[in-house]
């Protein structure tokens, strides 16, 4: 009886009877078994994409290492390519010079032997236009600086002298040593005098 007063006391949405009561934990487990089996499934989903992803990183990895290591094999290649053409470049330089010294041999033999001064000058000026010809073709040119206007770019002054008349001021007067460019570039700079 105290139980019947218990249901009447209690509202009769709250009131459970105990059949339906058994029926309500077995349609819960149901409910909790969908919603395991769920997130069970999406467990394994998220596995399988961590282990895809997994997997593209190995391989990105591997590839980036293997870019890493043909870059360095480039540059220690090119590095070797560049030093060669260096030692080579210097090499067919001095290879060209040496039928020059071999006309210089052969002028100072010569030279010994023959009394006329004459025939020795011809001989070096024949050596000397050679040498300036093959300097040449390398695309070294003497500079012009007698006469010319006083550029530090170009010229050293090496002493300053009074201007013979006011229109030689700032202008180079005797060439001491001659200037060299190579290919537009200054390769040595003219010894000069300079008006003042």
């Amino acid at each position: 009886m105290n139980e019947n007063k218990y249901y009447n006391d209690m509202d009769q949405s709250q009131a459970v009877d105990p059949e339906q009561e058994g029926n309500a934990v077995i349609d819960g487990d149901y409910a909790g078994d969908t919603e395991d089996t769920q997130a069970e499934q999406e467990v394994n989903t998220l596995e399988n994409q961590l282990v895809e992803l997994q997997a593209q990183v190995e391989k990105e990895k591997k590839e980036y290492l293997f870019l890493a290591a043909e870059f360095d094999n480039y540059r220690k290649r090119t590095l070797k390519e560049k030093a060669e053409i260096i030692k080579n470049g210097g090499e067919n330089v001095l290879k060209g010079l040496l039928p020059i010294v071999d006309d210089f041999e052969r002028g100072l033999k010569a030279a010994e032997s023959d009394s006329d001064a004459k025939s020795v000058v011809e001989g070096m000026n024949l050596i000397y236009n050679k040498l300036i010809k093959y300097l040449e073709s390398l695309g070294v040119k003497e500079m012009a600086s007698t006469g010319e206007d006083f550029n530090s770019d170009l010229h050293e002054a090496i002493a300053q002298v009074p201007a013979p008349s006011e229109d030689m001021k700032g202008k180079v007067l005797d060439t001491v040593q001659k200037g060299y460019m190579i290919n537009d570039k200054v390769l040595r700079h003219a010894k000069v005098a300079v008006a003042q």
